[in-house]
């Protein structure tokens, strides 16, 4: 940490964020005795059971019926994604491979330990994560890469990462044949992936050097997202060239990403993206993502919009007090949402170092939430979850910044200023509002929607949307 902050002002800090919706809860289940539990994997078979890899190298499945534990394979290396498919296999992305998982006798553990690919150098850095759980619409499995970092960081080093080259700061694809391709560059902490149902794959990235705050993107061949030190790999770039290069034309070839987000306020470390679907079995969101952070040990959701061809869109905070950091979720059949949670390597809040919990709706009760944000020609489309009180809206705040691209390891926000709305009216649906107000491209807007109150004189369970706008409608 930068700088010392005292538990008193941490706990100020939790609690003065702490998001909780109404008709949800969050339930803890008991992993295997005296097993340091660190889940960095998790899936979920057709028949509801869980499957968790662990950072200790294990992969263990709980059987939701009667509710027991049993190891499927052990003498993994920190596998960080894991994957069920439909013959019973699992293909898991450990550091130096990404490997099949098979019980060919069906004894309950696997037996056979197949490599797909090793194409991709690990040169025994810690940092050095290989994250996947995620396949395409051709059957391919997706990888992400992560870049070295510390004092035995070796290679390109231009600020706080390093490469060695191999393919280190990309996203790959590997064919069920075992073909390795390389998709794009620019990957920093590249923690978690996740598709939506089109099959399109997006990653969440952790603020550091050249990632002034949190960021999610999608993943597109041939795109370079920011971090320098992978470009190395591309034949149109040096070590040499590289070294000269300044940041402003890094910033020159870079995707920004789908959204920013705002560091502390939302998330700090982020894992991978979790769509959840229509069918309304975890209450009034749908066709959107939800996506867990390791270090504030909450879930936020992220929606989408896609303008002039690419997507862009909406931050919004869902559920804090989970009882350790959440790095990987996934929905059950039933739509519960589990969380596997670790805080090896990097502290978060909660009283527990690593665990399993789910949260889980009550099927009956309508949480007053913020429910999505489109950007319009002039302003915002705010839709909630329940009829607010007219009288209300005039309190709307809006603010709007943006982050700094450069070597800095994170950054403040640049060119924040307070704004005023030109109009706020609420539909005859009593749920939507219509915001007019100054637009601008390639800025972060947070809509403030603290004084909102419902029908029934309720505040909203998180109060306020952060809409990154890369570009504008017209």
């Amino acid at each position: 940490m930068k700088y010392f902050i005292s538990s008193l002002l941490l706990l100020t800090m939790a609690m003065s964020s702490m998001a909780n919706p109404k008709g949800y809860s969050i339930q803890t289940i008991e992993t295997p005795p005296n097993v340091l539990f660190h889940i960095t994997g998790l899936d979920t078979d057709k028949d509801g059971n869980m499957y968790c890899a662990t950072r200790y190298g294990d992969v263990w499945v709980y059987k939701v019926q009667n509710k027991t534990w049993h190891k499927f394979a052990e003498g993994l290396h920190e596998p960080c994604g894991l994957l069920i498919e439909n013959d019973g296999s699992l293909v898991v992305t450990q550091k130096p491979e990404m490997t099949r998982l098979i019980d060919s006798n069906k004894d309950g553990k696997a037996d056979l330990y197949i490599p797909l690919t090793r194409e991709f150098k690990f040169h025994n850095n810690y940092h050095e994560f290989n994250f996947g759980g995620v396949k395409d619409n051709d059957g391919n499995y997706i990888g992400t890469l992560g870049t070295a970092a510390g004092p035995t960081a070796k290679g390109l080093k231009l600020s706080a990462m390093a490469s060695l080259g191999d393919w280190r700061g990309w996203a790959y694809k590997v064919s069920p044949e075992g073909k390795f391709t390389p998709i794009a560059s620019g990957l920093r902490s590249p923690a978690g992936l996740g598709r939506n149902p089109a099959g399109e794959i997006f990653y969440t990235d952790n603020q550091g050097d050249y990632v002034a705050t949190s960021t999610m993107h999608q993943i597109l061949p041939n795109k370079f997202y920011g971090h320098p030190v992978s470009l190395q790999d591309r034949d149109d770039f040096t070590v040499d060239q590289l070294k000269k290069m300044t940041d402003e034309e890094f910033d020159a070839i870079r995707t920004l990403p789908v959204v920013f987000i705002p560091q502390e306020e939302v998330a700090n470390s982020p894992g991978n993206p979790e769509w959840i679907d229509n069918s309304g079995k975890f209450g009034p969101f749908k066709d959107q993502f939800f996506v867990g952070d390791q270090t504030r040990s909450n879930i936020f959701r992220v929606t989408l919009q896609e303008v002039k061809g690419r997507y862009q869109g909406c931050v919004i905070d869902f559920i804090s007090g989970l009882q350790c950091g959440n790095i990987r979720l996934k929905f059950d059949k039933d739509g519960a949402l589990w969380s596997g949670q670790t805080s090896r390597g990097w502290t978060s809040r909660g009283s527990k170092t690593f665990g399993l919990q789910k949260v889980v709706w009550d099927k009956k009760t309508m949480p007053f939430e913020i429910l999505d944000v489109k950007l319009t020609n002039s302003g915002f489309t705010v839709q909630f979850t329940e009829k607010i009180n007219e009288k209300s809206i005039d309190q709307t705040k809006i603010s709007r910044w943006w982050y700094e691209y450069s070597r800095k390891y994170g950054a403040p926000k640049s060119d924040l200023e307070d704004i005023n709305a030109s109009s706020v009216k609420l539909a005859a649906d009593g749920k939507t509002l219509t915001i007019d107000c100054p637009l601008v491209k390639e800025k972060v807007y947070c809509l403030d929607f603290s004084e909102i109150n419902n029908s029934k004189g309720e505040k909203l369970g998180n109060t306020k949307a952060y809409y990154t706008i890369v570009n504008l409608l017209d």
